[in-house]
């Protein structure tokens, strides 16, 4: 089969493509549920891990990025951004076969997931950016945020079923035959390696563009998306988002299994109303990325997400069960919403203001910057989730009468709790950031939002969910920045 690059590809081509690039996202996408989320995290607790081994398996998928640089030597020596990202991705995914048949057939240990997940990400990265920048080629500009949206929610809907079916089944096992309970994981494992190699090939079938990357010295490469102010400036608002999320996001997983016992089926059901709400927006999203800007989406969405990371702080206030789930089960639903709107604005916006000539460059740099600082947070949360172990803070209101006693709690920082607040409140610092970021064909977010609003047939439930909760942050900074010698002119 002839892999070389095509000088100019027909529309035909063009379509074919972008079909067979959703059926290997499907691939990937059942290749990752089987190993990665709760089940990944469910995996490492049966092994024994501890928080700051919880935080490495959350570092490595980003750290791994810093290797990206090798992407880009093997694009500047070989050209043939197909060869590359299948090549790699095969390398991927037969460390995933291994390691399960290694668990399968003999202990398993911590040490011995964490050492081939790290070859796992390790190639995935170097093909993931050799994939972006060949897709950036093959999928028409004004289509990224329409396309990748429809891809997405396909991807996410087989997310939902596998999901479902992989929990029950887990649950099943772990009660009647509960010695067998590793042994699901490692086939879990081979039959992710194995659709996930099935995916590679379809890869293969994907037509590539020509392109040619420069020549110069890879270090002044990386030394030209730094010197452009405005990338720069996304650089700056990424790493501190992504710094923010991971002190806390990895371990919303191990409070829910560990600290509040639930079943994987509960985990996993969560996480599916999670999905069902991103599938449900997220074309909404795309369209309106198009249409205005993703910085704008990104306004509007990232408030929302740093309202559902307060909401986790609550969680655990009380010991009753259905006060807990219906928590979660509202954080889950704007959780979904909000990080539909936010992964795909993230990409997108990379990409859009990345120079096609140089787009590699730009986004190696971008994915190697801010994997820095996505692979120091979750090892910073779990040094912080030991240190706050055994320390608690409450702030309870008492009523005391004659006949009626009464403490509620209204504040109760445990454990991950307090890593969940740290993470919000850096969330929310980093959003000034993104204030300085300038997007060609930006629009004010006051605008989207009264557009948005005027699509929701509900005009009173559209203002408090689009209105008020997407500007809340607007309003808490206005009374930071307001002067104290400022009066109200009456």
């Amino acid at each position: 089969m002839n892999v070389r690059p095509k000088n100019s590809l027909t529309p035909q081509e063009v379509q074919t493509g972008l079909k067979l690039v959703i059926t290997e996202g499907m691939a990937t996408e059942a290749m990752t549920t089987l190993t990665g989320g709760a089940f990944l995290v469910a995996m490492a607790l049966l092994l024994g891990a501890s928080n700051l081994q919880i935080g490495l398996l959350a570092a490595l998928p980003t750290f791994t990025n810093i290797f990206q640089l090798l992407s880009i030597w093997l694009v500047r020596r070989y050209n043939n951004r197909r060869a590359i990202s299948v090549i790699c991705a095969l390398l991927a995914r037969l460390p995933l076969v291994v390691m399960g048949i290694l668990s399968f057939f003999a202990q398993g240990s911590i040490q011995l997931l964490i050492l081939f997940l790290f070859f796992y990400y390790l190639f995935a990265s170097i093909a993931g950016l050799s994939w972006n920048a060949w897709m950036k080629d093959l999928v028409p500009g004004n289509q990224l945020g329409t396309y990748f949206s429809r891809r997405s929610g396909k991807m996410q809907i087989l997310n939902v079923a596998l999901s479902l079916i992989l929990a029950f089944t887990i649950d099943y096992i772990k009660s009647t035959w509960p010695a067998y309970e590793l042994n699901a994981y490692a086939i879990m494992f081979m039959v992710a390696g194995t659709i996930g190699i099935a995916g590679a090939f379809i890869l293969l079938k994907v037509p590539e563009p020509q392109s040619y990357l420069s020549k110069e010295n890879i270090f002044l490469l990386f030394k030209r998306p730094l010197k452009d102010g405005n990338f720069r400036k996304l650089l700056l608002f990424n790493s501190a988002w992504v710094f923010a999320l991971n002190i806390a996001i990895p371990f919303f997983t191990v409070y829910m299994l560990k600290h509040l016992d639930f079943s994987m089926t509960w985990v996993i059901g969560l996480t599916v109303v999670s999905q069902l709400s991103s599938i449900a927006t997220i074309r909404m999203w795309g369209s309106f990325s198009d249409k205005y800007s993703n910085k704008t989406i990104l306004a509007i969405a990232a408030p929302l997400y740093i309202l559902c990371i307060i909401g986790w702080c609550f969680v655990g206030i009380y010991s009753r069960f259905t006060a807990n789930i219906v928590l979660l089960v509202f954080i889950h639903i704007f959780t979904g919403i909000a990080t539909a709107g936010i992964n795909l604005s993230l990409t997108n916006i990379g990409l859009k203001l990345a120079p096609n000539e140089h787009a590699i460059v730009y986004l190696s740099t971008k994915n190697i910057i801010t994997a820095v600082f996505s692979a120091v947070a979750p090892l910073i949360g779990g040094v912080l989730a030991d240190y706050f172990g055994n320390r608690s803070l409450i702030v309870n209101a008492v009523w005391a009468g004659p006949k009626v006693n009464k403490a509620v709690h209204l504040v109760s920082l445990h454990d991950m709790n307090f890593l969940f607040l740290i993470g919000a409140i850096l969330a929310f610092i980093s959003l000034e950031f993104l204030i300085r970021v300038k997007e060609v064909g930006e629009v004010e977010k006051d605008v989207v939002v009264r557009i948005m609003r005027s699509s929701i047939k509900n005009n009173l439930k559209g203002y408090f969910l689009i209105g008020n909760l997407i500007s809340w942050q607007e309003q808490l900074w206005a009374l930071f920045k307001k002067k104290p010698s400022e009066k109200k002119i009456v």
